[in-house]
């Protein structure tokens, strides 16, 4: 009886599923719902739910089969390398909004570097929307 309870607990909890990639899914494509599928069988360390990856965005390579870990999507970026932006300085009732190049790629909430085009220097800002950042200080 106690092997039988210890095989079991071994087994993982009954039903467990586990998301795995379709197809393949480049690197910074937007996962959509006919990218992901359900297989059965739990994987350590793999979504067991497709709601989490529906929606974000593959950091690597995903191969067909292949089960998604968490660790392997990131939120979509809003901001790509190149793109011009419009940076804004707003600190004690100053508002300064000026055009910026951006030097990366980055999503709602994640800092890059910007080339300010008015004063050609470089600055850090956190994106705050669709081609929106936020610089804090050095602008």
């Amino acid at each position: 009886m106690r092997w039988l309870a210890l095989i079991l607990l071994l087994a993982g909890p009954a039903g467990a599923d586990t998301v795995v990639a379709a197809g393949t899914i480049r690197s910074m494509s937007l996962i959509g719902p006919a990218d992901v599928v359900l297989v059965e069988g739990d994987t350590p360390g793999a979504l067991s739910d497709p709601v989490d990856a529906i929606g974000m965005e593959a950091r690597v390579n995903l191969y067909p089969g292949r089960p998604i870990r968490a660790i392997d999507l990131q939120p979509p970026a809003v901001v790509n390398r190149n793109e011009i932006i419009t940076l804004q300085y707003n600190q004690g009732g100053l508002l300064i909004v000026t055009e910026g190049r951006a030097m990366d790629r980055a999503g709602v909430g994640e800092r890059l570097r910007v080339l300010n085009l008015a004063s050609r220097t470089t600055v850090t800002a956190t994106v705050v929307s669709v081609g929106l950042a936020e610089v804090t200080s050095g602008f």
